[in-house]
């Protein structure tokens, strides 16, 4: 089945906007990539990314999407991620501040932004004589069995919010 990318008709993705702004030529098959990108909600690698492609137009090549994605990684458009499991896998770069937490037993990533982080960077970097300019949080955990948090929420309130003072 000869499915087709998409046309001019189509509105622009988010991603594509960027492209254009970046002065790239947009081809069919970077529009499907941009678009494959803008709609992803996960962190795809670029192979995943490959597949979502496929499926939409089975005339694209892994090598294109190599390609596009070190173009748009080049041009600041995309964001190359190391989550571990040995694969690059990709963030849009315009989605602002936000940090992951991995569950190292899953892969799964978990977006989250917290301007008490933000503030603590900000903080700790003038502390040692540096105006922060970027900031990047990856946090690499493992859930806790159920009934855990409780009983370790329970057992921070019974020790004073968790802190052992020194006697």
């Amino acid at each position: 089945m000869d499915k087709r990318a998409p046309t001019d008709r189509d509105s622009a993705s988010r991603i594509e906007r960027l492209c254009i702004q970046h002065g790239l030529k947009m081809t069919g098959q970077r529009r499907l990539i941009a678009r494959v990108l803008s709609e992803s909600a996960d962190h795809p690698d670029v192979e995943e990314l490959y597949r979502r492609a496929v499926a939409l137009d089975d005339r694209i090549s892994i090598a294109t999407v190599y390609r596009t994605v070190r173009l748009l990684e080049e041009k600041g458009i995309l964001e190359r991620r190391d989550f571990g499991g040995g694969r690059a896998r990709y963030d849009p770069a315009d989605r602002g501040h936000h940090y992951h937490l991995i569950d190292v037993d899953t892969g799964k990533v978990i977006e989250f932004a917290d301007p008490r982080h933000e503030a603590l960077a900000r903080e700790i970097a003038a502390r040692l004589g540096f105006a922060l300019v970027d900031l990047r949080l990856e946090l690499f955990g493992r859930r806790f069995p159920e009934g855990a948090v409780a009983e370790d929420a329970q057992a921070r309130r019974s020790n004073g919010g968790g802190r052992q003072d020194e006697a």
